[in-house]
């Protein structure tokens, strides 16, 4: 069997757009037929740029090979062009196209993915959400309202989930770390009581950051929540710098997570060793793929650390985050995002009941992609999946972060 094909789709979910403004779906197909998809997560190039990435690294690095050899695959990547070193945006090309090639595999032997992987430890996923407005919520305020955020944490419960994602501590911009205002100190701290006043002891409580804070100014903050004992600080200083991440993780009794901007296990190796963080969040579609994340997840066993896969993307990422978690001993939980457009991508295979996701037991990733319904929701724009804004901190005036959300029309 050979990889002899490869198309891309690119599709952007409807308004308001949870999971960015578009996916990027490589569909690769064999000799013998067996089409596979994977979900690229790398958006430092914009879709048009990521395109011609993706056929780079398929014609020169997989085309014609056979597709068991993922490992040899992954070599020829990762030295592409002398480096031997993380490159993101080509990891994160490999990564969807690795993905595609473990569903092609669990196809042709009729298994799925995590029963090639070491099989199943754990049947069920404990999963988390973000907190995203309700239907009767106003958009806008939404991302500053404590009141809010509460109501949507008490629903979230009220469905099974036991932790919930929020992050009201400004903006992340590219001037890298800065201190935190002392409204958007007050604002976190108002945020945590608000939620754990409405959920009382059955969620945990995820706080939210994106690499904003200068060490200090994370310690700052850290001091402000720990009273209300957030499972996790995710982030929170600029990702690649994992001696100060550690300093941050020395000086509270928050958990440090991090991981989704991360990518192979040289990285991850590097916050393990520096005790950057005691959760490592990969995004599959951006870390290396299943085989690399796996690899991963074993180095987080030797640190007794734990793995809780990222999602801000679409649904076959999420497919491969649950085959891969179904597989580790090590999994503290998985991100998910609950849109209609989601589940009807791939036709409601994997979904979460009463806060858990049960891996799908169907060949290949388990799901069944409807490539007609992504075909029709073509990204037409000309930004990136997210973006950091330019403006600094305002102290002065209250900051915002419309928690990752596209500005798109309600």
């Amino acid at each position: 069997m050979k990889l002899v094909d490869l198309d891309i789709i690119v599709t952007a979910p409807p308004a308001p757009g949870w999971g960015g403004r578009y996916w990027i779906i490589p569909k690769i197909t064999t000799d013998t037929g067996i089409v596979g998809y994977g979900e690229c997560y790398a958006s430092s190039v914009g879709p048009d740029a990521m395109r011609a990435v993706i056929h780079d690294v398929f014609d020169r690095h997989m085309a014609g090979e056979n597709p068991e050899n993922i490992e040899l695959m992954f070599r020829r990547v990762y030295s592409s062009g002398f480096t031997q070193r993380p490159d993101l945006t080509v990891i994160g090309a490999w990564s969807g196209l690795e993905i595609a090639c473990w569903d092609i595999l669990g196809k042709d032997r009729d298994r799925p993915v995590h029963a090639l992987l070491g099989g199943k430890v754990n049947d069920r996923i404990r999963a988390y959400t973000y907190l995203y407005p309700l239907p009767h919520h106003d958009i806008d305020p939404f991302w500053s309202s404590p009141d809010m955020a509460a109501e949507a944490a008490l629903d979230a419960v009220d469905r099974g989930y036991t932790a919930i994602k929020f992050d009201p501590a400004g903006p992340y911009t590219i001037r890298g770390g800065h201190s935190p205002s002392m409204m958007d100190i007050e604002q976190s701290a108002a945020f945590c009581k608000a939620i754990r006043a409405a959920v009382g002891t059955k969620a945990d409580l995820l706080f939210g950051t994106h690499g904003q804070f200068t060490t200090s100014g994370a310690i700052r903050l850290a001091k402000a929540i720990e009273p209300y004992s957030p499972l996790w600080f995710e982030e929170p200083i600029p990702p690649d710098n994992t001696r100060e991440m550690g300093k941050v993780a020395q000086a509270t009794s928050i958990p440090v997570s991090t991981g989704e901007r991360l990518a192979t296990k040289v990285e991850f190796a590097q916050v393990l060793h520096d005790g950057a963080a005691t959760v490592l969040q990969p995004a599959l579609g951006r870390s290396g793929g299943i085989w690399e994340t796996k690899k991963i997840a074993t180095l987080a066993e030797v640190y007794n650390a734990q793995v809780a896969p990222h999602l801000y993307a679409g649904p076959v990422e999420w497919a491969a985050n649950i085959q891969l978690a179904a597989t580790l001993p090590n999994i503290l939980m998985a991100e998910t995002i609950e849109t209609p457009f989601h589940s009807a991508l791939i036709k409601n295979t994997v979904k979460v009941e009463d806060g858990f996701i049960s891996p799908p037991q169907g060949a290949g990733l388990g799901i069944d992609f409807d490539e007609t319904l992504a075909r029709a929701h073509p990204y037409t724009g000309n930004e990136l999946h997210l973006q950091m804004q330019e403006a600094p901190c305002d102290y002065q005036n209250p900051n915002f972060f419309v928690g990752g959300a596209p500005p798109k029309s309600k």
